[in-house]
């Protein structure tokens, strides 16, 4: 008879976020998990029989997040031209959450040696990026917004740098302006 579950795996998966955000992911270990979390190894073994597994699953709940948050902003849009770019705008104007802000950034290292957690990100990439094109007015226009809010993100992730509210809003304003351009078709550089 199987042993009943004594913690939501959310909350599981609340307390391997706090663990990484405080010792990123070469830090986050089952017991540390465990620990945080208040609860056995073994509950934690439970749900994920190693690290790797555990890691893997804080980096699809965040994919997860990121997609319904953009996915419930576009679908607020009802009828709106070029939904998915600006549903993808209209969710930016909200900046990472303070908290997640460490959590991202040992997520995005960790992607950058295992091409195993890359992967989704690089699926869902290729998703956005058909969806982006296909529901355009101007695809080329929408690309070169949709390019834009990308840079602007993975700065503020990377915690590269950070603009100011006004100036990040106004920078939001100006690739929105982008999605109805349509570019010229320039010469290939040398």
């Amino acid at each position: 008879m199987a042993r009943p579950r004594t913690i939501d795996p959310n909350q599981l998966l609340d307390a391997a976020e706090r663990v990484v955000a405080r010792l990123g992911v070469p830090g986050l270990t089952l017991d540390a998990v465990a620990v945080e979390a208040g609860i056995s190894k073994g509950s934690v073994l439970y749900d994920y029989r190693n690290k790797a597994a555990l890691v893997q699953a804080v980096v699809m709940r965040a994919l997860q997040r990121d997609s319904a948050h953009n996915q419930a902003a576009i679908d607020a849009l009802d009828g709106d031209d070029s939904p998915v770019i600006r549903g993808r705008l209209l969710a930016a104007a909200q900046p990472l959450p303070e908290p997640f802000r460490p959590v991202a950034l040992s997520l995005v290292a960790a992607m950058a040696s295992d091409s195993s957690l890359r992967a989704p990100f690089q699926a869902h990439q290729r998703e956005v990026i058909d969806a982006v094109e296909s529901s355009a007015q101007q695809p080329r226009g929408a690309m070169l917004a949709y390019l834009a809010l990308e840079g602007l993100k993975l700065l503020e992730s990377l915690d590269y740098h950070r603009f100011p509210e006004q100036q990040r809003a106004q920078l939001l304003s100006d690739i929105a302006w982008l999605v109805e351009q349509r570019p010229h078709a320039a010469q290939p550089l040398p």
